[in-house]
């Protein structure tokens, strides 16, 4: 039996949701059976997501975010959006269906203090031995990090935001 892997990509740079589509590419490639859960982005229609419809036989792509961010009128709305979602997760991840789950943006919820560090940090320790799971997001915490198998920090060196382009369909989304 293999065993399933926890893997971190984080860092203040772009390419980590990439990154991790990238993974997924893979992972299709070799027939797994895959789930993309994502914390934080909300609903817009992106690139990855109808890539997602064309291979959902191996891939479900669940977008449980509300566009996360400290900004909102309603901050509660978002709260209950990523607790929502990572009950959602929890479920996904001990159903045992799949052979990589993908929990994008998930370092959000242990920075803002929705879910705490050490009960995502138990269900890591406790998910199926044959899971690999796929962590992203910025700021991940030492516990994170220690408790990865392959972590990958990704720095921002340029980006044109920096020269007020905006994001491009195809590029960012």
């Amino acid at each position: 039996m293999r065993k399933g892997l926890i893997i971190l990509y984080t860092g203040a740079g772009k390419g980590k949701t990439s990154a991790a589509l990238g993974q997924i590419f893979r992972a299709i490639g070799h027939g797994m059976k895959i789930c993309m859960i994502q914390f934080v982005k909300g609903r817009w229609k992106t690139g990855e997501m109808k890539t997602a419809e064309k291979l959902s036989d191996l891939l479900e792509f669940h977008i449980k975010g509300k566009g996360f961010t400290f900004n909102s009128k309603n901050i509660d709305k978002h709260i209950k959006a990523g607790k929502d979602a990572w009950e959602f997760a929890k479920k996904k991840i001990f159903s045992d269906k799949y052979e990589l789950i993908v929990l994008d943006e998930l370092t959000y919820l242990i920075k803002y203090k929705i879910i705490e560090e050490d009960e995502i940090l138990l269900v890591l320790r406790n998910k199926p031995k044959r899971l690999h799971i796929l962590i992203t997001g910025r700021d991940a915490t030492p516990g994170l990090i220690k408790s990865s198998d392959i972590v990958s920090k990704i720095e921002n060196v340029k980006h044109p935001f920096q020269k007020g382009i905006k994001a491009q369909k195809g590029i960012e989304f």
